[in-house]
């Protein structure tokens, strides 16, 4: 078994291989536990946890009085434990958030990262692999008794309890690439993963919640939900999260400034969210005004020599009537 720590090979906007592995250290795990464990939850997130069927996960937020995310997540459960998978520096600043409220509920929140491995798998030949290591798939969540599989669009996370860790990684003869290839693959896929920079800046339309159907506008109150609910059911919202590609002069900063193409000159255009680029190259998701054009011309601030263009969302944004 290879473990692979430089960018991975193929394009950033191309196909995958057949099957491939990426490590993904990035990202954290949060366990709740507690007789009332899911119900807290439940009055916290943007997700309907109680309708969450054991083999079903979720994409959610986690947002502040002000309804601006704290955090956003996938949620599942596995055992009588709810679990919520994000990044690790929004974990960080996340759950202590959480627990602050916990105290006043049966529940005990848990920064579970260390116990758990976690890789994506992809390509043709991913679900294949899978069913032969652990059997039968699930359509959305396959509990292993090592761990589980979060499954999308040929796309899965595979995550093993540390104790069955080096059993799993014998069993891959195959270079296990770094994060960087999982993350160009949910950008392509148009998801929303904010870091802790992010915090407290985005309602959750504006990256693209509820086309995910991760925001439930018929469960009980939780917090931010007025704001949550006044962006539908009033308007208001006027940013969504698009998928930019494209080539670079030199390196991107995580706080770069987008720009926009407008006359014979440019403007400040959004915030770069989750970002990839190798070899000249640049992938990432953005936060832009929802009625930008799909042929915008966009660049780098500080960057002339930026070329950058829209990519198409895997997914619908109109409304549900």
């Amino acid at each position: 078994m290879t473990v692979s720590t430089s960018s991975p090979t193929w394009p950033l906007n191309g196909p995958t291989p057949e099957l491939f592995f990426s490590q993904l250290s990035h990202l954290g795990l949060i366990t709740i536990t507690g007789e009332q464990g899911h119900s807290f939850i439940h009055g916290q997130v943007t997700t309907d946890i109680s309708s969450l069927e054991a083999d079903q996960w979720r994409w959610g937020a986690h947002c502040d009085p002000k309804g601006k995310m704290l955090a956003s997540f996938r949620t599942f459960a596995k055992d009588g434990t709810l679990f919520m998978l994000m990044p690790k520096t929004t974990l960080s600043q996340d759950l202590p958030q959480l627990q602050k409220y916990a105290v006043f509920s049966k529940a005990e929140l848990t920064d579970a990262s260390d116990n758990w491995l976690l890789l994506g798998v992809a390509g043709d030949k991913a679900s294949n692999w899978l069913s032969t290591q652990f059997g039968p798939l699930s359509p959305e969540l396959t509990l292993i008794d090592s761990g589980f599989i979060l499954h999308h669009d040929g796309r899965y996370i595979l995550g093993v309890s540390k104790a069955a860790s080096d059993n799993l990684l014998n069993q891959i003869d195959a270079p296990i690439y770094h994060a960087s290839a999982w993350q160009a693959l949910e950008i392509l896929a148009g998801y929303p993963n904010i870091d802790a920079s992010h915090s407290s800046q985005f309602i959750p339309q504006m990256c693209n919640l509820q086309a995910l159907n991760g925001i439930s506008f018929n469960k009980g109150c939780y917090m931010g939900q007025e704001t949550v609910a006044r962006m539908k059911y009033r308007g208001g919202n006027k940013r969504a999260l698009y998928i930019v590609s494209g080539s670079i002069g030199s390196p991107v900063a995580a706080d770069s400034q987008l720009e926009i193409a407008l006359d014979d000159s440019y403007r400040r255009a959004g915030t770069i969210v989750e970002l990839v680029q190798r070899d000249g190259q640049v992938l990432f998701t953005a936060v832009l005004a929802n009625d930008t054009p799909m042929d915008a011309k966009l660049r780098i601030a500080g960057d002339p020599a930026s070329d950058l263009s829209l990519l198409p969302l895997p997914y619908s944004l109109e409304e549900e009537a």
